[in-house]
């Protein structure tokens, strides 16, 4: 007997027996549109971008990354625009410290300008200085007690740092002083480069500054002879430059000094002929002779006629190679002349260092001749090589185009001492008979070489070192200097004997 839907039992499994609407099925309307089967119905998404989009944390973190990609991008837009902007409107170049125009921009940087203006006065304001000190002993006024004055000169010149100078009206140079922090090999010093920044427009104005960069420099240097040496494989300047000193100062044989001066201009004004014939434009010089006789002098004092400076070498420095000497030579200063002096004793191993009888490295004589005229040989170069004793030197060492003129400084002659009287007194002995009495008293002394006709006066030689140390010691006493003459005589120093009290007792 079939029992209502009323009275059957719930379901096995169901909390709560089913609703009469669930039971029955719904009436047919015409117009409701018809049922999608469970078997129509669409698959739910893997990733629902509706729901992800809707969703107000992940839409507010898309935005934000949006405006950062955004930033980023405008931020490199910006850079690259920038600097192609630089490339195109300014123009940069960099002087590295190396540079002999280093110290010459500097300097010119460290002049006073005209800063007149509200922009000027504020973009040119130089709050980073470095400064550069010079000192000069002045002439000891009468009546003072001590030492005499001393002159500072303090040079102020941009430090390192960013800074703005004003070429001119309108045109204005941005400065960067930096130090590196690399240093070189050879002097353990920093690199400093100095780099100047302006408008394209004006580029034409770095021809300016060089110029009077190098004019200001020659300037300082007006009326003085630089002096280099070489330190660490390179050239650097010896000390504060010297005065020139004048060629008449150098008192040489009759005849010498203008030989020798004829023959470096001459080979000055040739460069086109040695050029045009193919021959290496170099010449060298040595002056040879006892020592005190002024070989030295007379280079110095070429220089200064020449208005060249003087290029020094010490071929007995320690650390001084073959490799070495080669690269300075090709790397000279301009206008300079080269000195190479004592060549005779510098290819001796004088100092053992080592038990072994090592002495560290040297310039060898092969490396000196392929340095004066071989492969590695610069050209445009004057050279003198000064000795005391030319019987010494290799013969190689002294053949025409290594040395091309030999030229001997001897011992004070007559015609010298003369000369150099009248340097030194020629205001007080304007009649000259002092200067007769001082030869005729250097003759009965015999400093001349004695007198073949009277062997009884000595054979003696005297240098014009020692002359003119005799002067300086009786200056403006011309008496004195003839009275005093005997102590021009060579002296002989002889050992003297050890003394017990005297000697230094070491432990045995």
């Amino acid at each position: 007997m079939p029992v209502p839907n009323s009275q059957m039992p719930p379901a096995a499994g169901l909390p709560f027996p089913p609703s009469p609407q669930s039971a029955q099925s719904p009436p047919y309307s015409p117009s409701a549109p018809p049922s999608t089967s469970p078997s129509t119905a669409a698959a739910p998404s893997f990733l629902p971008l509706d729901q992800l989009f809707t969703n107000p944390v992940f839409a507010g973190g898309l935005g934000l990354a949006s405006l950062g990609a955004a930033a980023a991008f405008g931020r490199r837009a910006l850079i690259q625009g920038t600097a192609l902007l630089r490339r195109q409107l300014l123009v940069n170049i960099e002087i590295s410290k190396r540079d002999p125009s280093y110290s010459w921009v500097l300097a010119w940087l460290a002049q006073p300008r005209d800063n007149s203006g509200f922009i000027a006065q504020r973009l040119t304001r130089l709050r980073s200085l470095s400064v550069t000190t010079t000192t000069k002993s002045l002439s000891k006024v009468a009546g003072e007690e001590g030492n005499g004055r001393t002159h500072a000169d303090f040079r102020v010149q941009p430090g390192f740092g960013h800074h703005i100078v004003r070429h001119k009206p309108g045109v204005y140079i941005a400065v960067n002083r930096e130090k590196a922090s690399t240093a070189t090999t050879a002097t353990g010093e920093p690199h400093e480069t100095l780099t100047l920044t302006l408008l394209w427009m004006h580029r034409h104005v770095l021809a300016e500054v060089f110029t009077q960069a190098h004019e200001l420099a020659q300037s300082f240097q007006q009326g003085k002879t630089v002096v280099y040496t070489a330190r660490n494989m390179q050239w650097t300047v010896l000390g504060k430059p010297r005065l020139k000193r004048p060629l008449g100062s150098v008192i040489l044989d009759e005849g010498v000094k203008e030989s020798l001066v004829a023959d470096v201009k001459e080979f000055m004004a040739a460069q086109e002929w040695y050029t045009e014939r193919g021959v290496p434009y170099r010449r060298g010089y040595l002056l040879y002779g006892p020592p005190g006789t002024g070989k030295t002098s007379f280079i110095q004092a070429l220089a200064g006629e020449l208005d060249y400076s003087v290029a020094m070498i010490n071929l007995s420095e320690m650390g001084m190679t073959d490799d070495l000497l080669a690269q300075l030579l090709t790397q000279l200063p301009e206008k300079s002349i080269l000195l190479l002096e004592d060549v005779d004793a510098a290819l001796v191993n004088r100092r053992q260092r080592d038990p072994d009888g090592y002495s560290g490295r040297s310039v060898t004589a092969s490396g000196l001749l392929n340095a004066l005229d071989g492969l590695a040989a610069g050209e445009d170069r004057i050279a003198f090589l000064t000795t005391n004793h030319i019987d010494k030197l290799d013969p190689a060492l002294i053949r025409p185009g290594r040395v091309d003129m030999m030229v001997r400084i001897g011992e004070a002659s007559r015609y010298q001492a003369g000369q150099m009287w009248d340097r030194y007194y020629g205001d007080v002995d304007t009649d000259h008979k002092g200067r007769e009495r001082f030869l005729a008293r250097l003759d009965g002394l015999g400093l001349f070489g004695g007198d073949q006709k009277d062997p009884a006066i000595p054979k003696r030689h005297t240098s014009t070192a020692a002359i003119q140390g005799l002067f300086q010691f009786h200056k403006g006493d011309m008496e004195g200097a003839i009275k005093m003459a005997e102590h021009l005589i060579p002296r002989t120093y002889e050992p003297e004997p050890p003394t017990v009290e005297g000697s230094i007792k070491s432990p045995a």
